[in-house]
């Protein structure tokens, strides 16, 4: 076994005995913000790498950087909506804040809806290649059987019992990526030691289309927002830290990973699209990664899916006034997963689906832009603005990384 499994396999039980502790697994603090860095660091984890690379080359950590920034300026509307736009719209808001607020909903409501059904749809897809099935019928009917089990979860459970398979699923996803970068960094190690260490990919010969596929990738660092419609368990305070502390793990572990990734560019075409496209790329590190890969693709959907339906839950109840439950918010959203699973193509109206969060972004940075404005914050209110009209470059100018 050479020293890259090695690293690997210590780091996995490493992370394991951190990750499960009793104490952290209680902790509200961590699972508040696991909701949120369940879905940030969803499939696109496994995804950013081979696309940066055809896009950027040894230039894909700077863009990453860029994404990263991207979203913690949206993150930071949201995050000054939930201090003091809140207590506005539970206080009687203007009708204009009303408008915003229920606009807003509506387009987030929509990306819910498909992002849940297109995180199990994967997740049926990759665990029924283990066995060797690849029908569409049979992963239509897993991804099924799937989403009615969280739905059922989350209908009969709430948000506390979603919670806890998000936590489980996190901690899992979290010691994969723990043992993936050790023994990254391990096959680092020795290619400096060797003299075999470099960044030797060219910088690709960037076009207009790239900058617009770019753009379409602030997908990637989506959903830290879940925090917002998580006020029927945390106080406004709880949610706007643990945002903080979603956003700042998830660049960690995206920045490390492409800081040791990038010695594994060879600048030859990389099939845009193709989720699987990392095992390939990262072979050469050693036997045991791309069992560590498919197994992080797992637990990346399904916690991703599980977040994004306690944020849809949390959404059709606050948007209802309360009038439907939590519980029945997430029934709601199963039920409509599953009909978008069975009447469209799942990866053709995921676009749609991104650029429905991106609207949803501009429409809080329009929410926080005009709140700061009142409060007589201009400096905070600019910066607000400028994200509004980044959002709609992206909603307008991004195409999907296959087109």
């Amino acid at each position: 076994m050479n020293l890259t499994n090695v690293a690997l396999i210590l780091a996995l039980i490493a992370g394991a005995a951190f990750l499960f502790r009793p104490r952290l697994l209680a902790s509200e603090t961590w699972q508040a913000t696991v909701t949120p860095l369940a879905s940030i660091i969803g499939s696109g984890f496994l995804v950013a790498g081979p696309l940066l690379a055809g896009l950027a080359g040894n230039w894909a950590i700077a863009a990453m950087m860029v994404l990263c920034g991207t979203g913690y300026l949206f993150g930071s509307a949201i995050r000054h909506n939930i201090l003091n736009v809140e207590p506005e719209i539970e206080t009687g808001a203007s009708r204009t804040v009303r408008i915003i607020e229920r606009a807003s909903e509506l387009a987030l409501a929509l990306a819910y809806f498909v992002s849940v059904a297109y995180y199990l749809h994967l997740f049926a897809a990759f665990g029924l290649r283990f066995a060797g099935v690849t029908d569409t019928l049979w992963i239509r009917i897993a991804a099924t059987a799937v989403i009615a089990s969280v739905g059922a979860i989350g209908a009969t459970g709430g948000l506390d019992a979603l919670e806890r398979v998000a936590v489980s699923a996190v901690g899992l996803k979290l010691t994969l990526i723990l043992g993936l970068l050790a023994a990254l960094f391990i096959a680092g190690g020795v290619a400096i030691t060797q003299g075999t260490f470099g960044w030797d990919a060219p910088l690709p010969d960037f076009q207009m289309h790239d900058g617009r596929v770019l753009l379409g990738l602030v997908i990637l660092v989506q959903g830290f927002e879940t925090s917002r419609f998580l006020g029927a368990a945390y106080d406004r305070q709880t949610r706007v830290r643990t945002m903080r502390y979603a956003q700042w793990i998830a660049t960690a572990v995206y920045l490390l990973f492409f800081l040791f990734i990038t010695s594994y560019f060879t600048g030859a075409p990389i099939t845009q699209g193709d989720e699987t496209a990392i095992i390939d790329l990262l072979r050469p590190v050693g036997v045991m990664v791309a069992p560590v890969i498919i197994l992080t693709a797992l637990a990346s959907q399904l916690s991703a899916a599980v977040a994004d339906m306690n944020g849809a839950g949390g959404l059709l109840a606050e948007s209802s006034g309360k009038r439907l439950s939590v519980k029945l918010g997430n029934l709601a959203t199963a039920v409509a997963a599953i009909a978008i699973i069975w009447a469209t193509d799942i990866f053709g109206i995921i676009t749609w689906a991104s650029r429905a969060f991106v609207v949803f972004y501009a429409l809080q940075s329009l929410q926080a832009a005009l709140s700061a404005w009142r409060a007589g914050q201009r400096a905070r209110a600019a910066l607000y603005a400028f994200a509004v009209l980044l959002a709609l470059a992206v909603v307008i100018f991004a195409i999907p990384a296959a087109a």
